[in-house]
């Protein structure tokens, strides 16, 4: 994926379904001086629900919907985005690093045994904060939702 984002306090939601679309994109809680402009540096788009920061930051897109659905379209609508599919479920949606496939020694220990035996090529981990993902339900439900907003 090209597009790099950097999501403000008001848009966490949109920042975690864009890791799930395999988008690296840096949530930030709070932010002091500074930061922002250092992170845009790094070549990201800055995604705002404040209208006064538009003219603030290069590369600021201004997001008005209300729901994580409608920001996604409108993004997608602002930014022609067209994420590739096998691009999807590859960030951590916690801290935005990169899975990896998991080592089957590892994993024994920090899966559910069933996930373990039946899913064994399908897990990944985060090297960052070593959380284990696995193809689960969960995940059937979040695809159909990114489905169901015109991402396919």
């Amino acid at each position: 994926m090209e597009e790099k984002f950097l999501a403000d306090s008001m848009l966490g939601r949109l920042a975690k379904w864009l890791r799930v679309l395999g988008y690296d994109t840096v949530y930030l809680r709070a932010h002091g001086s500074g930061s922002i402009e250092d992170i845009i540096r790094e070549g990201r788009f800055f995604l705002s629900r404040e209208k006064k920061l538009e003219y603030v930051y290069n590369n600021t897109i201004i997001i008005d919907a209300d729901c994580v659905g409608d920001q996604l379209t409108e993004l997608k609508e602002k930014m022609s985005l067209l994420p590739d599919r096998s691009h999807w479920f590859t960030m951590c949606l916690i801290c935005n690093t990169f899975l990896k496939n998991a080592d089957p020694d590892e994993a024994r220990n920090n899966v559910p045994e069933y996930v373990f035996y039946s899913n064994l090529s399908e897990i990944r981990f985060c090297p960052s904060c070593i959380r284990y993902y696995w193809q689960g339900s969960h995940r059937k439900r979040m695809a159909r939702q990114i489905e169901e907003w015109g991402f396919v």
